[in-house]
């Protein structure tokens, strides 16, 4: 349950209401979907104003915390993974970062003899170059949501045969020392195809995120080029814009 604010605290009303809001959809009673008590009663119990608790309340909306309903009210949001692009991270710190335990469901290491096009112009790969390619499906413990399809510049030296169990780029800077540094993104929206269908569980032709990144080491070296295909539902990416 929410508690009193402290009015003599240096930290501000609603930052205040932000953290017990958090505590309160974190519990075991507020699960998805689960509508959050009326703005008028959260107000009067954490003794503040309907415009400093909506201060708070659109913060969670904004990160996806909750969700407003028209004439329902403010619900529990299914947890998804969101993403920020003020400060990317890999999948597994994402992850980690809203609470969520990994799961991995299916590994697949191959080297490929003709990846994708922009794959080795991306890598600047002469033709017909052998490239490490590792395919994971991950999620959730209670279902996976997304398939990850990666391709590592041939120059790094992976064999294969490293523990991809583990966090990549963790795996990459202890084992390699390699850093990685920035991720230039793309995501669109798409129709699952069969294959891709079946991996998430959804019906083939359904709508999914696709977000490729391609990722660099600290010297602008390419390290990675992922392609990550999500259950729309499950992934969420938050812009924050500043006018300058």
């Amino acid at each position: 349950m929410v508690q009193k604010l402290d009015r003599k605290s240096n930290i501000p009303l609603h930052v205040q209401a932000e953290t017990q809001l958090r505590k309160l959809v974190s519990s075991k009673e507020y699960e998805d979907g689960k509508l959050l008590p009326k703005e008028i009663e959260l107000a009067k119990t954490l003794h503040i104003s309907r415009n400093t608790l909506r201060q708070a309340i659109n913060r969670l909306v904004y990160e996806g915390v909750l969700v407003r309903k028209r004439g329902y009210g403010t619900i529990v949001a299914p947890k998804v993974v969101l993403s920020n692009a003020r400060n990317w991270m890999s999948f597994s710190q994402e992850m980690k970062a809203q609470g969520l335990e990994v799961c991995n469901y299916e590994l697949h290491v191959s080297r490929k003899q003709s990846p994708p096009s922009q794959v080795s112009q991306f890598f600047d790969l002469e033709e017909g170059s052998r490239i490490l390619c590792v395919e994971r499906l991950r999620g959730s413990v209670d279902n996976p949501f997304v398939y990850f399809v990666s391709y590592f510049n041939p120059s790094i030296g992976l064999t294969g045969n490293e523990n991809f169990n583990t966090p990549l780029y963790e795996l990459l800077e202890k084992d390699f020392g390699i850093t990685v540094e920035t991720s230039k993104e793309e995501i669109s929206a798409q129709s699952a195809s069969a294959f891709i269908a079946e991996k998430l569980s959804i019906n083939e032709g359904a709508p999914i995120l696709v977000r490729k990144r391609r990722v660099y080491d600290k010297s602008s070296l390419p390290v990675e080029y992922n392609i990550g295909y999500y259950r729309a539902e499950s992934f969420t990416y938050a812009i924050e814009f500043k006018r300058e």
